[in-house]
């Protein structure tokens, strides 16, 4: 079994909670600028509880779990869930939620 170091495991935590913490801000201000959530369940969510409320819920219960691989970090299977997660988040919210922003600001910055 592969150990990893525990620094580098630390670091794809943090990675993970800023992930977290962009995809939060990025969908809010995305929302308010006319963008539709992809999440279906998160899109069914923000009916029901508010947009905030509802990014905040789904956020903490993210980073709780990002946590919880920190504890478990002895198990082999931590590292690529990690891995797995930061690539998944990097993909599909971050590339994603910075092109379209970008093309708000650069649309206001024209006119």
């Amino acid at each position: 079994m592969q150990q990893y170091p525990e620094r580098g495991i630390l670091a794809l935590v943090y990675v993970n909670l800023a992930l977290q913490v962009f995809d939060g801000i990025a969908t809010y201000v995305g929302i308010r600028s006319g963008f539709h959530e992809a999440n279906p369940l998160l899109a069914w969510s923000f009916g029901y509880l508010g947009t905030a409320p509802a990014l905040l819920i789904f956020k903490l219960h993210a980073c709780f779990c990002l946590l919880a691989l920190w504890r478990l970090r002895g198990s082999r299977l931590a590292v690529p869930a990690l891995s797995v997660s930061a690539v998944v988040y990097a993909v599909c919210s971050f590339a994603p939620w910075t092109a379209a922003l970008a093309s708000v600001h650069m649309a206001y910055m024209a006119s």
